[in-house]
């Protein structure tokens, strides 16, 4: 059964994760990936265009099927690394964890990581993870490794999304 928007229009419940995930796509153009140790580079924060064209639901085509709930793990390794700036914690997600939809995924691979090493938890590399996980797992899907920092600030929200996850200084 369908839910009225705002505008009276027609969307449908199951039309709902799909239309956050091309949001959040939108919000960030991609990255580059080009660097051997693995960091994410270049997510730029897309134009962004509201169309006043109302959502229609066709009723010839079905909505895709959601991503099934994957049981964990979700980190294959954090393996610590010396870069130019300093130390650098390299995760590799598995592939259940880049491709698990549950909302509570991201707390339980940052748990699988502190497990794995229990020094990462320091202010502000949670919320660089949670980036990540969030923003890579979507406009990069296999890059091998997220690389997180702890001398990078700890920032709002906005500024870890405007910062493209390296807040402080350029990526590793």
């Amino acid at each position: 059964m369908g839910t009225r928007a705002p505008s009276g229009d027609r969307v449908t419940r199951r039309a709902l994760p799909a239309v956050a995930c091309c949001a959040a796509a939108l919000i960030l153009t991609g990255c580059s990936g080009g660097s051997d140790d693995g960091g994410i580079t270049d997510y730029a924060p897309a134009p962004t265009t509201v169309s006043s064209s109302p959502v229609v639901e066709s009723p010839s085509v079905e909505s895709p099927s959601p991503t099934p709930v994957l049981p964990p793990p979700y980190i294959e390794s954090a393996t610590w690394v010396e870069t130019e700036v300093g130390p650098s914690l390299q995760i590799a997600p598995t592939p259940n964890g880049r491709q698990v939809s549950s909302p509570t995924a991201g707390d339980e691979a940052w748990a699988e990581v502190l497990k794995l090493d229990p020094s990462a938890d320091t202010p502000g590399m949670k919320d660089q993870f949670l980036c990540h996980w969030t923003y890579a797992r979507l406009v990069q899907p296999n890059k091998p490794t997220w690389n997180i920092e702890p001398d990078r600030p700890v920032v709002s929200p906005d500024e870890m999304v405007r910062t493209r996850c390296n807040p402080g200084f350029a990526e590793e």
